[in-house]
């Protein structure tokens, strides 16, 4: 049980990190970004080639595609998100889901379909923690969850581009009479975005490999973003792990009795659960219309 919980935790900190990218643009832009899935893709496959054919070191490699995911993401608000300010809502979710296959289909053109083994980042071996043995990647993925949360609490709190972020989040039209560029705003959301989705496509592939259907998996960190709420820094936290501990137990427990499968849609039976008792999240802002 302990074993299942470790690893329920280290995957739960890879959707926490996930699930973050689609908080920080719905807290902003009250905007459903499907394309989050492909914007893991570019991180991953970009760090995989500047280690094995550029030869650089790992940590190196990961800080150079944070920066490029978040100049990607930047662009494409700039470029195709901000021309739909104003249009419904529906055209905007059919834009990152046409957005999110047209660049799965060039990363599919430029490295192939292939799945590819991704280069260690960490030493072999495994870590004892409480009695329990835990490999590198594991502890790791952990600490750099916990590390990235740590900073973005930090930036909102601290910073005045984060506070403007805030302000945005709480009402656009207040926070643009006093002074603050949503549309800015907008373009960093996108930005920090694709630059988390860096942090966790690479971990991801260092626990299963490279390949283009990282993307779906990374959508199953979709449902721990709604449990802890879409406009909730923290409760993407503590979604992405609830749901990371829930698939690997129900893996353990509930395959056997169905014949498989249970682990693949566990989280989003639990996603739709939490919409019918609760609809805006653990720790969701409840938005109250009175007529």
């Amino acid at each position: 049980m302990m074993e299942l919980l470790f690893s329920g935790v280290a995957i739960g900190s890879i959707y926490s990190i996930l699930a973050l990218g689609f908080v920080l643009i719905f807290k902003c832009t009250k905007v459903f970004n499907f394309a989050q899935g492909t914007l893991v893709l570019v991180g991953t496959y970009l760090s995989f080639t500047l280690i094995t054919d550029a030869g650089l070191p790992a940590p190196l490699a990961l800080l150079i595609s944070m920066v490029a995911g978040f100049v990607l993401g930047f662009v494409i608000e700039r470029l195709l998100l901000r021309p739909m300010i104003g249009e419904p809502v529906l055209s905007v979710l059919l834009l990152t889901i046409g957005l999110s296959e047209i660049i799965k289909a060039v990363l599919g053109l430029v490295w192939g379909a292939w799945p590819r083994p991704f280069p260690p980042m960490f030493p072999g071996g495994s870590i004892n923690l409480l009695g329990q043995n835990i490999p590198q990647v594991y502890f790791w993925a952990i600490i750099s969850s916990l590390g990235v949360f740590v900073l973005f609490i930090l930036f909102y709190r601290q910073s005045s581009m984060g506070i403007s972020m805030r302000a945005v989040a709480t009402n656009q039209d207040y926070a643009s009479l006093i002074g603050i560029s949503v549309s800015r705003v907008f373009a960093l959301s996108w930005g920090f975005a694709a630059l988390v989705g860096a942090v966790g496509g690479v971990f991801l592939a260092s626990m299963l490999s490279v390949n283009l259907n990282l993307d779906a998996f990374a959508f199953r960190a979709f449902p721990g973003a709604v449990l802890g709420g879409m406009d909730s820094v923290g409760g993407a936290l503590l979604g992405g792990l609830a749901i990371g501990i829930i698939e690997n137990l129900a893996g353990k427990f509930v395959d056997p009795l169905l014949g498989g499968g249970a682990k693949e849609v566990i989280a989003f039976v639990v996603m739709l659960a939490a919409l019918l008792v609760k609809p805006y999240g653990l720790f969701g802002t409840e938005e109250i219309e009175r007529l």
